[in-house]
C-alpha cells in the first residue's frame, strides 16, 4: 500500500514551535531568565575561576575577632585605630563594607546623655574627644572609602524636601549619550554621617541587586538617584586606589545602555545596566585577614603593602551574607572577588550579539530536527537530535571555558527538544492511534498492565515461565449462589456487575494484574507481569480497599432488603512459576505454584474463623505497621508445614463488637504460650465481646481442651 503524502499543515508544523521559541526568546520572561542564570550558575560550579594573589586583601571582622574585641557595633575609635594601622601597612586603598549611618553611642557626649551625668564628672567626660571626630581624622589622613545604602520607595511629592543624596567624590564622564534609563535608579539613600563622607577620599554604594533567586551574579559600578550618578564600593576602591577623579562611563549606542566603565588604568566591560559579571572562585582561606589580628599587629607588612583592602564581616550574627552560585559567602566577598577580577583582566562578558546568535541557533536547528522527525525513523532523528543537542550544549560550555563568554544554550536546547517532541508526535499519531483501539479493546478481556507489558515487549508471547516473587489476593462472595435463586437474575447479575466493578477498578489503581474472574470471585497477583519491589504493601493496600468497599457494598444493598453476602479474602506472597501456558495454538498468562494455592485457601479459610481477610505472615513481613491481630499458626488443608496468619483490623472496625486489640493480643500472648490463664482471658473477652468471631474461636478451641495457636484445619 502506498503511504499517504503529507498534508501541507505538517510540513508547516516545525514553524510553529520555532516561531513559539523565538517569540520567548524576545520576550525573556522572569522563568527564561531564571533558567539562563542556572545554567551560567552551573558553568561556575563546573569551572570556577583559579584564584590569583592580586593585591587584594579582606579584612574581617568575623566571629573570633568579635569573640575578641567586643559585640558590634565597635567603638569609631577602634575603627580609627584600624585604620590608621592598615595606612600604616602601605595599604593603596581601605574601603569599608560597614554603614556609619549614626553617632557612635559609645562617644564620651552619648554617654554622658546616657548615664544622666550632670556636675564635673559630666563636664569631664563630655571634654574627652568624640569618638566620631576622631574617626573622621583618621579618615582624611588615609585613603579610605565610606559606603551607603540607596533604597527605594514612593517618589517624593513636588513640594517636599528633594530625596538625601551621599556626597560625590568622584566626577563622571559620559563618552557618548548618557544612558540614565538604563541604570539602577533609587529614590533616596541611607548615608554615612556628614563628617565622615567630608573626610573620606572615596564615597559608594554597598547595595547589590541580586537575581530573583536573592544569587548575587552581578556587582554593580554605577547607581543613580535620580538622574544623578553615584559610584560604588568596587568602583570607588578602584578609583581612590589609583589616585584618580574620573569615572568614564562609555555608552554601547543609541539608548542600548552601558558598554564599559573607565577608572584609570582599568577599562571594565558590562551589562547595559552598568553591572560586572563575577565570576567566582572557591573559598579562599588567604583572602581574608582577621581584623583581631590587624589590631594586635600580627600582620606581615607584605600582607598588606599596595594592597586594596575592604573592610567588612563574615560573622553570623551580623548577617552581611550573599548568595552566590556556591551558596552563602560574605557580603564583602563579592566586591572582593570583583575587583580582583577588574585587576586580574579576568571579565565574563555576554556579549550584545548573543540574543542573535541564540536566535539564529534555534531557527536553525529547530527547523533541521522538525523536518527530520516528520520525515525520518524515529532512531534516526533522536540520533541528529542528541548531536545537535549535544553541539548547543557543548557549545555554550566551550564559549565559557575557553573565552569567558555568557551564551544562553538552554533556551535554544528545549526549543530543539520540544521541536522533536511536537513533530514526533505528529508523525506517529496515524499509528498511535491505531495501537490504541486495539490496546482498548483487548483491556476488555485482559489487565490493563498485561496489555501495556505485551505493546512494550512483544518477546513475551511465547510460552514459558519464569520464578518471581509475586503477591496474591483471591476473594469471594458468600451466599451468592443462593442468592441468583432468591431474587431475579438479571438484578442479580446487575448487583455482580456493579461489585465486580470496582473490585477490579481497586486493583488496577493499585496496579494488580488480573489473574481470572470466577463467577463471583476474584483472583489478582502483584509483581507479574512487571516486578514491584513493594508488591506485598501494594496487595495489603488492595486487600484492605476491597474489604472497605465491600463492606459499604453490602451493607447498602442489605439495607434495601436484599440478602447480598460479605466479601472473603485472603492474601498471600511467595515464588510462583509467572508465565504463558497452554499450546501452540492458545495459552493462558498465570501463575502456578504453591502461594497461589494457599492464597485460595486462606480466602475460603475464612468462613470457619469467621472473619472477612486473613493475610499471611510472608505479607505482613514489608508491612510493620499495620493494625492486625493474630489468628494463629494454621496448617491449611492439605498442607503440612504451619503458617502464621493475621487480621488487619480497619479504623472503622475499632469501635465496633470487636476486643480492643491491646486486651486480645495480651491474651492471644498467653494462649501462644501455653499459659493456663489463656482459658480466663479469653472467657472474660468472650463475655464482653461476644460477637468478636476471633476470640468466639480460640475461647471454643480452649474449652475444648486445645493449647497453643496452632491449629490444623480439617477443611478446606
Amino acid at each position: 500500500m502506498q503511504k499517504k503524502p503529507r498534508s501541507r499543515w505538517q510540513m508547516l508544523l516545525p514553524f510553529i514551535p520555532v516561531l513559539f521559541g523565538l517569540l520567548l526568546l524576545v520576550i525573556d520572561s522572569r522563568p527564561q531568565q531564571a533558567l539562563r542564570n542556572n545554567l551560567f550558575d552551573q558553568y561556575q560550579l563546573w569551572h570556577p575561576r583559579e584564584y590569583s594573589d592580586v593585591p587584594v586583601r579582606i579584612v574581617d571582622i568575623d566571629d573570633a575577632s568579635l569573640s575578641r574585641l567586643g559585640q558590634w557595633p565597635w567603638p569609631r575609635t577602634r575603627i580609627a585605630e584600624l585604620l590608621e594601622k592598615l595606612g600604616a601597612g602601605g595599604t593603596a586603598a581601605v574601603s569599608f563594607d560597614v554603614m556609619f549611618a549614626e553617632p557612635d553611642r559609645t562617644s564620651p557626649q552619648a554617654a554622658a546623655d546616657l548615664w544622666h551625668l550632670t556636675g564635673s564628672l559630666r563636664s569631664d567626660l563630655v571634654a574627652l574627644p568624640d569618638h566620631d571626630q576622631v574617626f573622621a581624622r583618621s579618615l582624611a589622613q588615609g585613603d579610605a572609602v565610606v559606603g551607603f545604602a540607596v533604597e527605594r520607595g514612593k517618589p517624593a511629592a513636588p513640594e517636599s524636601a528633594p530625596a538625601r543624596i551621599p556626597q560625590q567624590k568622584a566626577r563622571f564622564i559620559y563618552s557618548g549619550e548618557p544612558q540614565s534609563k538604563w541604570l539602577h535608579t533609587f529614590t533616596g539613600a541611607v548615608a554615612s554621617l556628614p563628617a565622615l563622607e567630608a573626610a573620606a577620599r572615596g564615597n559608594g554604594a554597598l547595595t547589590f541587586v541580586p537575581d530573583g533567586d536573592g544569587v548575587v551574579r552581578r556587582v554593580p559600578l554605577v547607581f543613580q538617584i535620580g538622574t544623578t550618578p553615584l559610584a560604588t564600593l568596587v568602583s570607588e576602591s578602584l578609583r581612590v586606589a589609583q589616585n584618580t577623579q574620573n569615572i568614564v562611563l562609555k555608552s554601547a549606542g543609541q539608548d542600548s545602555g552601558l558598554a564599559e566603565v573607565r577608572i584609570g588604568d582599568v577599562t571594565i566591560p558590562t551589562t547595559p545596566q552598568g553591572e560586572f559579571w563575577v565570576h567566582y572562585t572557591k573559598p579562599v582561606a588567604a583572602r581574608y585577614v582577621p581584623a583581631w589580628q590587624v589590631l594586635a599587629g600580627q600582620v606581615p607588612p607584605e600582607r598588606l603593602d599596595g594592597h586594596i583592602v575592604l573592610v567588612g564581616s563574615s560573622a553570623q550574627g551580623l548577617m552581611d551574607l550573599r548568595f552566590n552560585p556556591f551558596g552563602l559567602i560574605a557580603g564583602v566577598e563579592a566586591h572582593a572577588q570583583a575587583i580582583e577580577q577588574i585587576l586580574a583582566g579576568h571579565f565574563l562578558e555576554r556579549p550584545s550579539w548573543a540574543r542573535g546568535v541564540e536566535t539564529l541557533v534555534l531557527m536553525v536547528t529547530g527547523l533541521v530536527i522538525g523536518m527530520l522527525a516528520l520525515r525520518a525513523r524515529a532512531l534516526a532523528a533522536a540520533a541528529v537530535g542528541l548531536l545537535l543537542l549535544a553541539s548547543i550544549l557543548g557549545g555554550g560550555w566551550y564559549a565559557f571555558v575557553e573565552h569567558n563568554l555568557l551564551l544562553d544554550s538552554a533556551s535554544p536546547a528545549i526549543g530543539l527538544i520540544l521541536t522533536f517532541i511536537i513533530c514526533s508526535l505528529v508523525h506517529h499519531l496515524t499509528s498511535e492511534r491505531e495501537q490504541r483501539w486495539i490496546k482498548d479493546a483487548f483491556s476488555r478481556y485482559v489487565s490493563p498492565n498485561r496489555v501495556d507489558f505485551l505493546v512494550d515487549n512483544p518477546d513475551a508471547m511465547e510460552l514459558g515461565g519464569r520464578r518471581q516473587d509475586c503477591s496474591f489476593i483471591f476473594t469471594d462472595l458468600a451466599g451468592f449462589t443462593s442468592l441468583m435463586e432468591k431474587i431475579d437474575p438479571g438484578a442479580a447479575v446487575a448487583l455482580l456487575n456493579a461489585y465486580l466493578d470496582e473490585m477490579i477498578a481497586i486493583a488496577f489503581r493499585h496496579e494488580g494484574t488480573l489473574d481470572r474472574i470466577v463467577g463471583d470471585a476474584v483472583a489478582i497477583m502483584f509483581s507479574a507481569p512487571v516486578p514491584q519491589a513493594d508488591h506485598r504493601a501494594r496487595a495489603l493496600a488492595c486487600a484492605l480497599e476491597m474489604d472497605a468497599f465491600a463492606s459499604r457494598y453490602s451493607k447498602k444493598i442489605q439495607d434495601d432488603g436484599i440478602p447480598f453476602g460479605k466479601t472473603r479474602i485472603g492474601v498471600h506472597a511467595g515464588e510462583v512459576i509467572v508465565g504463558n501456558f497452554g499450546g501452540t495454538n492458545i495459552f493462558d498468562y498465570r501463575a502456578l505454584g504453591d502461594p497461589v494455592n494457599t492464597a485460595a485457601r486462606l480466602e475460603s479459610v475464612n468462613k470457619h474463623l469467621g472473619t472477612r481477610m486473613c493475610v499471611s505472615e510472608n505479607i505482613l513481613g514489608t508491612c510493620p505497621d499495620t493494625l492486625v491481630r493474630p489468628v494463629g499458626r494454621l496448617v491449611l488443608k492439605g498442607k503440612s508445614q504451619s503458617l502464621g496468619v493475621f487480621e488487619p483490623i480497619l479504623a472503622a472496625e475499632l469501635a465496633a463488637a470487636r476486643a480492643p486489640v491491646d486486651a486480645y493480643a495480651a491474651a492471644f500472648a498467653l494462649l501462644r504460650s501455653e499459659d493456663a490463664r489463656a482459658s480466663e482471658a479469653f472467657s472474660k473477652l468472650a463475655a464482653d465481646y461476644p460477637d468478636d468471631p476471633l476470640v468466639k474461636l480460640h475461647h471454643r478451641r480452649l474449652q475444648a481442651g486445645e493449647r497453643g495457636d496452632l491449629i490444623v484445619m480439617s477443611e478446606k
